[in-house]
């Protein structure tokens, strides 16, 4: 049964994915707040928050999910050659901050869904070992990245940015390649876009990613804070 659900502050539940709304595509709750508990709550749950500024906090589950599987991840030929040269220093949770205000500056002015709510959340699950960025360097500039939330093996993407042509795309690779080597079963990319279709994402139905992530939120993970620093994308 559909139905969207009025959250308060005092408890971190969420209703079951299943019950979100068709229209608008997976909107499944409104309110709570954005602590640390409640947000790792929701991305256990396979729930993410999604508004602006003008609007309360709406929790989503959209139905069919993007996703990238890691096995089937081929770089085009262009961003091979951009790996190969080492054209960008990958570094990985350097300027956490940095990634995500650029993620929330890029395109149009006020074109952004991260507020600064979202920033201040993001950075306390940053300082908790829960939130990570990818970063892709040209000497000392930071050209693009990545960010997002790892549980276990899985990485729930947010958001990503570029200042240079490909370099988000190379710190994705070398997301990627870290997947790859977590044996992570998939990427969360939440909802479809072209330039996630070109990457490699594909859809798959919300059941579905339920299973895989029940299946696999609670095994082992990544030590992400021996891997804080320079990543050779190139190695392997």
């Amino acid at each position: 049964m559909q139905r969207l659900t009025l959250l308060d502050d005092d408890n971190d539940l969420f209703p079951d994915i299943n019950d979100a709304l068709v229209e608008p595509n997976g909107l499944l709750a409104v309110g709570g707040d954005l602590s640390s508990n409640r947000l790792l709550t929701a991305y256990r749950r396979g729930i993410f928050p999604w508004y602006d500024e003008a609007q309360p906090i709406l929790w989503w589950s959209p139905d069919p999910r993007c996703v990238i599987e890691p096995p089937s991840f081929r770089p085009s030929r262009t961003l091979s050659r951009r790996i190969r040269r080492n054209e960008f220093e990958i570094r990985i949770d350097t300027d956490f901050a940095g990634v995500i205000e650029a993620c929330c500056h890029r395109g149009d002015a006020g074109d952004t869904w991260i507020t600064r709510d979202m920033i201040d959340a993001y950075l306390r699950l940053h300082d908790l070992g829960i939130a990570h960025s990818l970063e892709a360097y040209r000497g000392d500039t930071l050209a693009g990245g990545l960010y997002g939330i790892a549980i276990g093996p899985l990485f729930f993407g947010e958001s990503m940015f570029h200042r240079e042509t490909d370099a988000s795309k190379v710190a994705f690779a070398a997301l990627i390649k870290l997947m790859l080597a977590a044996g992570s079963p998939m990427v969360d990319c939440q909802v479809s876009n072209p330039h996630l279709l070109s990457l490699g994402a594909i859809e798959i139905p919300r059941q579905q990613f339920q299973r895989v992530l029940n299946e696999h939120i609670d095994k082992p993970g990544l030590d992400w804070a021996d891997l804080r620093g320079v990543f050779d994308l190139t190695n392997g």
